[in-house]
């Protein structure tokens, strides 16, 4: 049985909010939600939360920013898996589409993917690899899974082997659409 946390006053909230951002980046979203599991009364929230962007310790355009260039520089996720994580991390749509077009301007997605195939199977001869079919549905999953456009994907597939004209392509608008 775990214990309740205990509820914090005004002053202590400002300090755990100070504790947490100390940690690492926020978003407002996320912040507000863990004070509301520790705030005394909520009502103490909202001015702690504009007080914090006041002062810059708080900013979801920021934070958007880097954390899409950190996902696609050091992870190599495609643009759609960035919004859901963004979204995920409570990030306004509006601020997330705007630092998704800055991050990802001037990237050529094939090339993404390509890189992401050579880092994800090295060790591995991809036209060997990816010419069983289960090999191709795993990748393309994989890259699906990555935030890839299924167009694309399959694209880049389709190079390295035949196999990829196996994958039913009724299922790609469905999925392009989400």
């Amino acid at each position: 049985m775990s214990k309740r946390p205990k509820r914090l006053d005004q002053a202590a909230l400002q300090g755990y909010a100070g504790m947490l951002l100390a940690q690492r980046m926020m978003s407002t979203g996320e912040l507000r939600q863990k004070l509301r599991m520790r705030a005394e009364d909520p009502a103490d929230i909202d001015p702690l939360i504009a007080q914090l962007t006041e002062y810059g310790a708080l900013n979801d355009s920021r934070y958007a920013e880097a954390y899409a260039n950190f996902r696609k520089e050091n992870q190599g996720f495609g643009q759609a898996r960035v919004s859901r994580d963004l979204y995920k991390k409570r990030i306004a749509p509006g601020v997330a589409k705007s630092a998704i077009a800055v991050t990802y301007s001037g990237s050529d997605e094939v090339t993404m993917i390509d890189d992401y195939l050579l880092r994800k199977f090295r060790g591995k001869n991809l036209p060997e690899f990816l010419a069983e079919t289960k090999n191709m549905a795993n990748a393309f999953r994989r890259l699906r899974n990555a935030g890839y456009s299924a167009g694309n994907s399959l694209k880049v597939l389709r190079r390295y082997s035949e196999a990829a004209n196996s994958i039913d392509e009724g299922d790609l608008e469905s999925e392009d659409k989400n």
